[in-house]
């Protein structure tokens, strides 16, 4: 659901890195429109992170959405896209695998703390070929040592396989808002409701419900983000009242929208 005004998308350009100058390397780059990568991979770890703005890393196992103080994790080698909203401020991190050998397997979004946020900031203005066996080496060790302490958050919204549940993604992934059921799937279909609940717990881990709840909920982000009145994008998300929106907000992620972005 991309923020209003802001529906031109740009290709991004992946940087053509032969190796890494250092087993951890930073990027500092500014998006000022909607951007987003073609499919790829790197024989390194990326750590896609904003200091503005809302990232989503796709992979083929779901979407992964990283707001500010989130980060995504993304491990050697797996295929991925990057998406980014309106002036997004990047502060990728890429790490050679011989420093993440404490790293747990997968894609996932992980919770920035104060302290981290500041070493991120501090090791991007570093140069390139910084001194390892100097101040600016302990500060990198210092940074992957909270790389490694930093919390996992639920911030992915798993996608279905099955080519039938992939039409209702796509339909929803434009339009959140429609209210269209299960059962009303399952006509348009040609297949049985209780098929198709079976097929999203399946694939997803989720009931209907509760998938297509999180997929609004995770779209919402990005208009939150870039300053959207709260009852705009509730109703953009299908809810009939802010009040609606908000509970579900909170009960999704801990807090209320709000909150959740003066965190």
């Amino acid at each position: 659901m991309p923020p209003k005004g802001q529906k031109t998308t740009v290709r991004r350009r992946i940087p053509g890195l032969p190796s890494l100058p250092r087993p951890l390397y930073g990027r500092t780059e500014s998006l000022p429109n909607r951007a987003l990568t073609h499919h790829h991979s790197h024989p390194w770890v990326q750590l896609s992170y904003a200091i503005q703005g809302v990232l989503e890393v796709h992979t083929d196992a779901g979407r992964f959405v990283a707001p500010p103080q989130r980060a995504v994790w993304v491990p050697a080698g797996m295929p991925h896209r990057v998406f980014s909203s309106p002036h997004t401020e990047m502060r990728s991190l890429y790490l050679d695998c011989s420093v993440t050998a404490w790293a747990a397997e997968g894609c996932r979004v992980l919770e920035v703390s104060d302290l981290l946020r500041e070493l991120i900031r501090a090791f991007s203005t570093l140069p390139v070929e910084y001194d390892e066996t100097g101040a600016d080496g302990r500060l990198a060790q210092v940074l992957l040592d909270q790389l490694a302490a930093a919390p996992q958050v639920d911030l992915m919204l798993p996608l279905p396989h099955d080519k039938r549940l992939q039409q209702i993604y796509r339909n929803l992934q434009t339009h959140p808002e429609q209210p269209t059921t299960l059962g009303q799937w399952s006509q348009r279909l040609g297949v049985s409701e209780k098929t198709l609940s079976r097929l999203f717990l399946h694939d997803t881990g989720l009931t209907f419900r509760a998938w297509r709840q999180r997929l609004r909920l995770l779209g919402a982000l990005a208009p939150l983000e870039q300053g959207q009145r709260v009852t705009d994008v509730a109703l953009a998300c299908g809810y009939d009242s802010t009040s609606a929106f908000i509970a579900a907000f909170r009960q999704q992620f801990g807090a209320t929208p709000g909150e959740f972005f003066r965190g």
